[in-house]
């Protein structure tokens, strides 16, 4: 069996020692910090982080770009090169063009390179729900599967990942054109919060609104207890776009239910938190996506 290399890209949060521990490569992406464009790289600071978020709410405005076939080239040639072959998992195709890009970057690796090959792997996905899936493509890895064994499994296990969030402001998701105008103004009304999922098809869809952060926060909690699916394991992701308070309470709650719940906590990265503005928090978890629109 060819070795292989895991790759994600700059939309992903994962717990940063699993990451390093586990050789997790970063495609990188550009976004935009105030007036200065920057190259995320993998993790950033949380001091970054929180200049983001403190920008955006002093008006800011936050931008993220695709990435190129070019990138996808320069960055998967030398693993190619050295023998080993590639799986990587893309932001969901239901949010981003990225995932044709890495697919035209393919088909032109696969003319240079007739005895290795890269795995892109469509997650459906976004933030922590990528780190799930990095989690799982790991534990494949160390337990045997090739490289189109584990990019196989991982398209089948990216149907049950389940992202449940809240968000304070719509308008981010609107100027990123990820929302209508129509569905943005929801969230400016008598201090409603919008919570939001990755519907199947990994897109975004609008679930329920609740009066509140306490009701939202509840909503999160009582959704994942619903659709979630013990038999995939209890390791959940709790992303916050600086918002501490928020990621807290969720995990607090969920060990209320259940004591063996295993959370991974992060602050949201930019290019996402680019385009959810500050307050973001989510719960995301293997469960019954399509039971969440039920």
């Amino acid at each position: 069996m060819k070795d292989y290399i895991i790759f994600i890209d700059a939309s992903a949060d994962i717990d940063r020692d699993f990451a390093a521990s586990h050789d997790i490569r970063f495609v990188p992406m550009h976004y935009t910090l105030g007036k200065e464009d920057r190259l995320s790289t993998g993790p950033e600071p949380i001091e970054i982080m929180k200049q983001l978020y403190n920008g955006q709410r002093n008006g800011d405005m936050t931008q993220t770009s695709q990435i190129t076939p070019q990138t996808y080239l320069d960055t998967f040639t030398p693993v190619l090169k050295e023998g080993k072959e590639v799986i990587y998992l893309s932001l969901s195709s239901g949010l981003t063009k990225t995932f044709d890009n890495v697919c035209m970057a393919k088909a032109e690796l696969d003319e240079q390179f007739q005895d290795v090959h890269i795995y892109p792997v469509d997650t459906l996905s976004a933030t922590g729900g990528i780190g799930l899936l990095t989690e799982a493509a790991v534990k494949n890895k160390e337990n045997g599967m090739s490289a189109s064994e584990n990019a196989e499994n991982l398209k089948e296990l990216s149907h049950k990942v389940c992202h449940v969030f809240m968000v304070e402001d719509l308008m981010y998701l609107k100027r990123g054109g990820r929302i209508s105008a129509a569905t943005a103004m929801i969230g400016t009304v008598l201090n409603v919060k919008p919570i939001l999922i990755i519907a199947p098809d990994g897109s975004l869809t609008t679930l329920r609104t609740k009066r509140g952060v306490k009701g939202a926060l509840k909503e999160l909690i009582s959704t994942w207890e619903a659709t979630r699916d013990k038999s995939l394991g209890s390791r959940i992701y709790v992303v916050h776009a600086d918002a501490q308070d928020r990621a807290d309470a969720i995990i607090s709650a969920a060990k209320n239910i259940d004591s063996d719940v295993d959370p991974a906590q992060d602050m949201l990265c930019p290019v996402i938190g680019a385009h959810t503005g500050p307050g973001m928090a989510a719960i995301i978890y293997f469960g019954d996506r399509e039971a969440i629109t039920k």
